[in-house]
């Protein structure tokens, strides 16, 4: 027999697994009295994995549809996050951003509110996969191809920049071209700056080796992405007319000119 005693309970705006949207924002995790001892030192972590248990989820379930897509094929639940499974146990990382007594303010964390908390363990450097393999469950809804690509996005190049958004538009139009971006086979060469650069490298998981798929080649006065797979080439360009400060609510097709080779 297993025992397992929850060690606090997480407090948000969310009642219902169904409204947890991608990227969500901040909750409050409160440890109960007796387990506040274990909370030493922890605001030395900016990051942290909670596991919870999934107390509104159907038990039992070992087949599903993903959510973000059903016209999807089924998966095992072994092979997706989704929270109904045998043993109702979330696994996320968020970000700490404050500590105060038994209470942990923590960002991302995709729990609703009353969600049993049964453990945290630190998230260290060596846990990093940075381009692992996984299957592509592409959302069927465009809208949130572009909010997981922010996430991601957002992790990657730890800062909110007109760059960053630059970046993220232009890999909403290559998806939009080639499919996935984390393909093996598909190569990316950015000219621009550090940030487009970075920001690109994120989202996409190239590595400059084993294999090659990443190039890069700073400028201060070009903002263009190169995008090859089978055959094809996308080119993808900032308008000469866009203003860069104001592309973040703006769609890809508003700022970008788009080749396709």
């Amino acid at each position: 027999m297993i025992n397992i005693e929850p060690i606090g309970v997480v407090h948000n705006d969310f009642i219902d697994p169904k409204e947890i949207k991608v990227g969500t924002g901040q909750s409050t995790i409160e440890i109960f009295p007796q387990y506040t001892d274990a909370l030493l030192r922890i605001n030395e972590h900016s990051h942290i994995w909670v596991l919870g248990w999934f107390h509104k989820a159907e038990p039992g379930l070992l087949r599903v549809v993903p959510r973000l897509n059903k016209d999807l094929p089924e998966y095992g639940v072994f092979g997706l996050r989704t929270y109904s499974r045998p043993n109702p146990i979330g696994l996320t990382v968020v970000r700490l951003d404050d500590v105060k007594d038994n209470l942990l303010t923590v960002n991302g964390l995709d729990f609703i509110d009353g969600t049993p908390i049964i453990d945290i363990k630190p998230y260290y450097e060596q846990d990093i996969v940075f381009s692992p393999g996984t299957p592509y469950i592409k959302p069927k809804d465009a809208a949130m191809v572009e909010q997981i690509m922010m996430k991601e996005a957002i992790k990657h190049h730890q800062e909110e920049c007109d760059q960053m958004f630059l970046a993220v538009k232009m890999g909403v139009a290559a998806e939009r071209v080639l499919g996935r971006l984390t393909a093996r086979d598909l190569k990316i060469t950015v000219i621009g700056s550090n940030c487009l650069a970075d920001t690109i490298q994120g989202i996409t998981r190239a590595r400059l080796a084993n294999p090659r798929r990443f190039y890069f080649q700073e400028s201060d006065i070009k903002s263009e992405t190169r995008w090859e797979k089978d055959n094809k080439t996308v080119v993808i360009r900032l308008k000469k007319d866009a203003v860069i400060n104001d592309i973040k609510d703006r769609s890809y097709e508003e700022i970008l000119d788009i080749e396709i080779q």
